[in-house]
């Protein structure tokens, strides 16, 4: 008899993995077969994770994978422990699973200063943006006790909270709404070896079609987003896997650099 999937299950080795700080040799049971499924799984750990959601992040789903699952994009939650603000000219360390999976990404970051309306699932670019306060440079710590995580495919990334460990706030970019995408540049760079190249029109539709999305999204499921969520856009210059022990810099050119370390993850013992 074939097992078959269970959301339960799921959540709760991946949380428990996450908290113990150690990696998963392999997935934890049967795999989720579509978004539906991981979204399912992602839902339960949410309510087993002793921490609140203090915003989302969003990933591009591979256009193979796009086509069969009908979503170009998907989202996981971050962690209020699990921001951190970048000083300038400091090294902010990050943990990371070791065994797992790591990796760091180049965002732009919205901060909202208005919630969404309940129950408004329709959404266009121009009432997304209504919703922003201010966007940031930043670096999302993508991360999972799995380390085959992403080769297995996005409903399997949508289970361990979107393959998300964290977020590195950067400053805010002043004036960017007089701004084009096309301004906002930027390059990673890990252990000295420029890694990936980009910037926003990385973004397939830019910053603000991300948000769209989310906006829609996250109100399908019944958490419109809310005032002060930080939403982190999607990785433009690429996903750069890094280990503990090596260092990363993110150079957003006249927006400002940010620097990180990877470090070991050590376990969680009580609430954050």
């Amino acid at each position: 008899m074939t097992a078959t999937y269970s959301p339960s299950a799921a959540a709760a080795a991946f949380v428990a993995a996450r908290r113990a700080a150690r990696f998963l040799p392999g997935y934890p049971g049967p795999t989720p077969i579509d978004l539906a499924q991981g979204y399912a799984a992602q839902e339960m750990a949410i309510g087993l994770w002793p921490d609140r959601i203090a915003g989302w992040k969003i990933g591009r789903i591979p256009p193979d994978w796009e086509e069969t699952l009908g979503e170009p994009r998907l989202a996981g939650p971050i962690f209020a422990h699990n921001v951190w603000l970048a000083e300038s000219g400091a090294v902010t360390p990050f943990p990371t699973f070791v065994g797992g999976f790591a990796a760091v990404e180049a965002e732009y970051v919205f901060r909202l200063g208005a919630d969404a309306p309940a129950g408004k699932v329709s959404w266009t670019e121009e009432e997304a943006v209504d919703l922003v306060a201010a966007l940031h440079i930043g670096i999302e710590p993508a991360g999972s006790p799995l380390a085959t995580i992403n080769e297995l495919g996005p409903p399997i990334v949508v289970s361990d909270f979107g393959n998300n460990a964290g977020l590195i706030l950067g400053p805010e970019i002043t004036g960017w709404r007089a701004r084009g995408w096309d301004s906002m540049r930027c390059e990673t760079i890990i252990e000295g070896i420029r890694v990936g190249v980009g910037g926003a029109p990385s973004i397939p539709g830019g910053p603000l079609s991300a948000l769209r999305f989310l906006a829609s999204h996250l109100a399908a499921r019944g958490r419109p987003l809310k005032s002060g969520d930080l939403v982190s856009t999607g990785a433009t210059t690429g996903i750069h896997d890094i280990v503990a022990g090596q260092t990363a810099k993110v150079d957003f050119g006249p927006d400002g650099v940010l620097l990180c370390r990877a470090v070991p993850a050590t376990p969680l013992d009580g609430p954050p």
